[in-house]
């Protein structure tokens, strides 16, 4: 009976296809996980410090719905010096509970019964369900390896029909670690701007870029009022606990999300936000001394995929590899539920993430050196083991 009281379309959605290989990599056995993208470094001292001065101060309270005003300030700031974007603290920008919060505060502000969201594939794997529940319907936009899994403007205009009204992007990507420059940008908004779509830009990795800076579509001419960039402070600052994110937009935008947040989250932690303004204010050399050591982890592990013979494009953002597994004959979730088994690593399969990523793994490399060294070895040793020799492109 209970089961038909949840509604049909929260019933269709599946659970979370990274936290079902997380949780069976968890389960007390010697496994390596390679499933979440959780930075594995804790919250910089200074931070956590300034965090207890103000829980002895009795900082407890509830904030402003919109997040307190040095946060917000601070943020502005942040985002003019790092990546030439300007907000208006007072009404652009919107604290909520995790980049996740100001997601779905975006979907629900803007999509309507019915109207496309246009969304790159391979995209991060809440995409898609929360436009189900938010009555929108999913189009995706495959990319490819061969194209460093880049948004082309031919595949875009390619997919836009009159139901179109938002493009959903994420760069750096989850799970490519690919990255978009501003003359990737360039044809995507003038694309954009001819159909008069709205772009939600999930910028959460802007910070993890390794060969070049960040470029956010909000920077481009004629494309900050017509885009919602969503960040927050969980990966480069080592925060994912504390659940403070961002959204920044055009004033009405953010009035319209900032609507729906005051009705079910009211504000965001007070003490996740006293957290993220002293990031801002003193942690940003810790920020780039833990991408200094993710980058020499993406090289190390990047080259050793290929070492042992799975084809890897080059991440340069983000916390992922992206290996494929197409060569092995086997589909994606097969090859996770063996390795898992036979070589006790958890990785994410790639057909969780959309179409466009099967015949691949997520792997992060967010984790030790020592970790990622053993987990190629472990790899290796299942890709030569009896079990794998039966693999169709093997046999005969």
């Amino acid at each position: 009976m209970s089961h038909e009281w949840i509604t049909p379309r929260i019933r269709e959605i599946p659970p979370s296809g990274i936290r079902s290989f997380f949780d069976r990599g968890n389960d007390g056995r010697n496994t390596i996980s390679l499933g979440l993208g959780e930075p594995d470094f804790i919250t910089p001292e200074r931070v956590r410090a300034a965090c207890i001065r103000a829980l002895n101060e009795g900082k407890t309270m509830y904030t402003p719905n919109a997040g307190l005003m040095e946060l917000r300030e601070e943020i502005a700031s942040y985002l003019n010096n790092s990546f030439q974007i300007n907000y208006e603290p007072s009404s652009e920008i919107l604290v909520t509970v995790g980049s996740s919060e100001a997601l779905d505060l975006a979907l629900r502000a803007v999509v309507a019964l019915d109207d496309e969201v246009i969304i790159p594939s391979p995209g991060y794997v809440a995409y898609s369900p929360l436009i189900h529940m938010n009555g929108g319907k999913v189009v995706e936009v495959e990319t490819s390896a061969e194209q460093r899994f880049k948004l082309t403007s031919q595949a875009l205009r390619d997919r836009i029909t009159p139901r179109s009204k938002v493009l959903l992007v994420n760069y750096p990507s989850n799970p490519t670690g690919a990255i978009m420059s501003y003359e990737d940008w360039q044809p995507i908004a003038e694309i954009v701007k001819a159909n008069n779509l709205i772009v939600i830009s999930d910028e959460v990795y802007a910070e993890l870029t390794y060969s070049r800076q960040h470029t956010s579509i909000a920077s481009l001419p004629g494309m900050k009022e017509r885009t919602i960039v969503i960040s927050g402070f969980s990966k480069a600052f080592a925060m994912t606990g504390w659940r403070i994110g961002y959204a920044c937009g055009n004033q009405e935008l953010i009035a319209g999300m900032l609507k729906i947040h005051q009705y079910t989250a009211m504000c965001a932690p007070i003490i996740g936000q006293i957290a993220a303004i002293e990031s801002l204010r003193h942690g940003l050399e810790e920020k780039d001394r833990m991408k200094e050591t993710f980058n020499q982890r993406r090289q190390m592990f990047v080259q050793g995929l290929r070492d042992i013979g799975l084809p890897c494009h080059e991440p340069q953002g983000a916390l992922y590899a992206f290996p494929s597994i197409a060569h092995t004959g086997l589909r994606s979730e097969q090859f996770a539920l063996r390795l898992l088994e036979k070589a006790g690593v958890a990785a994410v399969p790639g057909h969780v993430f959309g179409s466009g990523g099967e015949g691949f793994i997520r792997c992060s490399y967010a984790t030790s050196l020592s970790k990622l060294t053993e987990a190629l070895e472990r790899i290796e040793r299942f890709l030569t083991s009896t079990t794998v020799k039966t693999f169709p492109w093997q046999a005969g």
